[in-house]
């Protein structure tokens, strides 16, 4: 049977950040959508800690009294510690001298249509289900508890899912399907266009603990990267509320395979490798159990086509180190609702209509991608850079998120090219200091 009318204009698999934006800029702009998540929320969740071009999203969404209201911590920057420096010789840069710390604050550059200095910590739980109810209140239809179990892309004229609901399953139709679907990339998968990153394959432990010391209290709301003296690992610290503190050890996922024990002593084992961060945590209180996250890093081959969209996690995932999950979730749902109204006038689902949003999260998330690629191979140049006049503004700009709007921000080229001279040359001060885990990755067409 032909429908002349389908049950909605969009569909939306998954209501975490991605999908409840997109339905929340659908909704308040008098599109029929539907979101189908199979969680009941609220759920735990990692990605706790944003970067400041999130709050565009929430300005436009109109959410920003939602998320004052429920008075999440501020996050004013960002703070870098080292406690394993031995560059003592004179490497003309500042700020890299043994236990060294560097620091920024958001509101060192000023950033186009973002009208608050700080962005947020969020317990994603909380968050999640106020973002979605938000969009409920837009006009977006919300089902949760229900699985997607199968799509036909070209079902009668329009796009079919199979909605399971408890033991039933029942069909729904749609013009366009928007998959939002996160790690578990439901249409990446069944359409076979998942590619596992060849270089990161970072692995996490993380738990909450109540009672850290987070340190001065003009930093203490900060998010923390602290580098670890061991390869390519560090741990993250970010405020949950006033006196709970997430703490999660990221590493490659093979320096957990190649230790012996529980995950309970590897996570303190890998701490201890840092006494001024071991000694405050074993004083507070562990509140959850050690959670762990792993198949951190991958691409599709295409992130839209006939008929289908994909944003958030459920198109690309890239390591963590910058805080960057979340950000990239919103602003893809922000970008792709604008090719999904264009597409809804005219009438026209096919994949040309989608390319403004593939070009602009294509962009955006290689120069994430670099600049990770560039964190891991010379961690010093990282902190040399952020100490220094001439470039702190440009790395600061990538730090806030706004990384769509150039193919490739000269600060990035300047930091590959130092990372050439360095690796040319066995007898530089940081040769002995490049990382091993991308030491391909820059020269690579992976992105």
């Amino acid at each position: 049977m032909t429908h002349e009318q389908p049950d909605f204009e969009v569909g939306i698999i998954g209501g975490g950040p991605a999908g409840a934006s997109v339905a929340a800029y659908l909704a308040k702009a008098g599109v029929r959508c539907v979101v189908l998540e199979g969680d009941l929320f609220p759920r735990p969740h990692v990605g706790e800690s944003f970067v400041p071009s999130s709050t565009r999203v929430f300005r436009e969404l109109d959410f920003l009294p939602t998320m004052e209201a429920h008075r999440f911590p501020r996050k004013y920057g960002a703070v870098w510690t080292v406690a394993t420096s031995a560059l003592s010789a004179d490497h003309g840069w500042d700020g890299l001298e043994p236990d060294c710390q560097v620091d920024v604050r958001f509101d060192e550059r000023a950033q186009p249509d973002v009208p608050q200095n700080y962005t947020y910590h969020v317990d994603r739980g909380q968050f999640d289900l106020l973002l979605l109810q938000h969009a409920h209140k837009l006009g977006a239809t919300v089902y949760s508890g229900v699985t997607v179990k199968d799509v036909d892309l070209y079902a009668n004229g329009f796009v079919e899912l199979r909605v399971g609901m408890g033991r039933k399953e029942f069909p729904l139709t749609v013009r366009v399907v928007v998959d939002a679907s996160g790690r578990r990339t439901f249409l990446g998968n069944r359409l076979k266009l998942k590619v596992v990153d060849p270089v990161f394959n970072q692995y996490a432990m993380h738990a909450w603990f109540d009672g850290y010391d987070r340190g001065p209290s003009d930093k203490r709301d900060y998010i923390h990267v602290h580098f670890l003296p061991m390869q390519n690992s560090w741990v993250w610290q970010i405020p949950i509320t006033d006196s709970i503190t997430s703490i999660g050890v990221v590493t490659q996922k093979q320096t957990f395979a190649q230790r012996k024990g529980s995950r309970e002593q590897l996570f303190w084992e890998c701490v201890g490798t840092r006494p001024d961060l071991l000694e405050p945590l074993r004083r507070a209180q562990q509140m959850r159990p050690l959670a762990e996250e792993g198949d951190y890093s991958y691409a599709m081959k295409a992130i839209c086509g006939d008929r289908f969209v994909m944003v958030g996690d459920a198109a690309r995932f890239v390591d963590p180190i910058f805080s960057t999950g979340v950000s990239i979730a919103l602003n893809s749902g922000r970008f792709a609702a604008r090719d999904l109204l264009g597409a809804l006038e005219s009438g026209d689902f096919r994949k040309q209509r989608f390319e403004t949003f593939e070009q602009t999260m294509r962009r955006g998330t290689r120069n994430w991608y670099e600049f990770i690629a560039v964190y891991y191979r010379l961690n010093v140049l990282f902190t040399a850079f952020i100490n220094s006049p001439q470039y702190r503004l440009d790395v600061l700009k990538l730090l806030q998120g706004d990384v769509y709007d150039e193919a490739q921000p000269a600060v990035l080229r300047q930091m590959r090219e130092i990372i050439r001279v360095v690796e040319a040359d066995e007898g530089h001060i940081w040769h002995s200091k490049l990382g091993s885990l991308t030491a391909d990755v820059l020269r690579s067409a992976f992105a």
